[in-house]
């Protein structure tokens, strides 16, 4: 009976994997497979290596976290698989609408509710959980809004990528041993701008594996059924799995119907949210990758719009609102790749204040407003089922 509940935890356990797989892979690589700078099938593997990375070198504090601090409860073989179980069901619902959901929230979520049902929840531990997910947001919108306001413009300037026809890297068999060149039509510049788009990718991959693979292996590591490494190659190998299978839907929804963002801008969301996301992995803080990607695009919109006004005016709240223009002005004159072929021009923009609102277009929105409501509503409601769930199983049925 013992060894048929364990092979059953593992099963469960690799669902979850399965669908944090298919829900992290989408935000990790979506901007790039929407570029067409790498495949969806080079973005799952770089996915299951940079994610099996992030969570042997920086998620183990995070399964310790949800694997013994957040509860009291004894994680016995039958209370792990009844949270795994509403892990992954919770998530397996995301996927299926095709919309990337917090898988952190969702096994706090979870937990939390066992917790609750049981009067077990550290509330400390948990305190420090929620704060973090109040501060992390806010960081990102201002570290966002600091690099639209200051930097943004500067940065098309430098790493605009025109993208040009035919392959990047072909093989040249002159020699005796084939070895890689650059395409016919590709230059320097565009090679190692599409590298850094593909290598930002990866260390989205490695934040998203340093916080998540926690949800899919902490209930079996805190009830010792698991070693934590073996823990990790499971959910590592698991996450994989959804990265080549049900993840293309998601990366469809991010690379393509929820922002209207050049490449550039993208990448600098990924950035600022990313290394968030890795400091509170090794704080032992599970953090939500896609609520403090929102808020970063955002903070670099509204950061970026606020060049037409002088700091004093900007404290006044003097500022124009957020918009899409505030970001595709400058890349309309130096597309990322993806967006053209044309180049940059050198000292074209406008000191801060003297840049002139009409500079902004303002026909589009920042983000897709539905799409973007349909993800803010599915990032609360996929934690509450999970929550109340657990809640009730472990309240009011013996199971527990």
């Amino acid at each position: 009976m013992v060894e048929v509940l364990f092979l059953f935890g593992l099963l469960v356990a690799v669902f979850v994997g399965f669908n944090i797989g298919g829900s992290s892979t989408g935000v990790a690589f979506g901007p790039a497979v929407g570029a067409g700078t790498v495949s969806k099938f080079g973005a799952a593997a770089l996915m299951t290596v940079f994610a099996l990375a992030g969570g042997h070198f920086v998620g183990r504090e995070v399964v310790d976290t949800l694997g013994s601090g957040l509860v009291d409860s004894e994680f016995t073989m039958v209370v792990s698989i009844v949270v795994l179980f509403f892990i992954g069901f919770a998530l397996f619902l995301s996927n299926i609408i095709g919309v990337p959901a917090s898988t952190s929230m969702t096994a706090v979520g979870a937990m939390a509710g066992l917790g609750i049902a049981q009067g077990t929840l550290n509330w400390d531990q948990m305190g420090r959980i929620v704060a973090w997910w109040l501060v992390s947001p806010i960081l990102a919108f201002w570290v966002s809004g600091v690099v639209g306001r200051y930097f943004y413009p500067a940065l098309v300037e430098r790493f605009a990528i025109p993208q040009s026809e035919g392959s990047l890297v072909v093989l040249d068999r002159s020699g005796t041993v084939p070895r890689p060149v650059l395409g016919e039509n590709t230059n320097r510049r565009e090679f190692v701008g599409t590298v850094l788009v593909v290598g930002i990718g990866c260390y989205m991959a490695f934040s998203a594996g340093a916080s998540n693979i926690a949800n899919a292996v902490a209930p079996l590591v805190g009830n010792e059924s698991l070693e934590m490494t073996p823990a990790i190659l499971l959910g590592g190998g698991a996450i994989g799995l959804g990265a080549f299978t049900i993840a293309r839907r998601t990366m469809d929804t991010v690379g393509n119907d929820l922002t209207d963002l050049p490449l550039l801008a993208a990448l600098l969301v990924a950035v600022v949210s990313s290394t968030i996301v890795t400091f509170l992995s090794a704080l032992g803080v599970p953090a939500s990758f896609v609520i403090i990607a929102t808020m970063s695009i955002v903070g670099l919109g509204w950061g970026r719009a606020t060049r037409t006004t002088k700091l004093s005016q900007t404290v006044r709240g003097e500022v124009p609102g957020a918009s899409p223009g505030a970001l595709k002005a400058d890349a309309e004159d130096a597309p990322t790749v993806g967006g053209g072929k044309s180049t940059p021009t050198p000292g074209k923009r406008a000191p801060i204040g003297d840049e002139a609102r009409e500079d902004i277009p303002r026909s589009s929105d920042l983000f897709e407003p539905e799409a973007t409501a349909r993800i803010i509503l599915l990032q609360n409601i996929v934690p509450m089922v999970a929550t109340v769930a657990a809640f009730l199983v472990f309240r009011f049925t013996p199971i527990a």
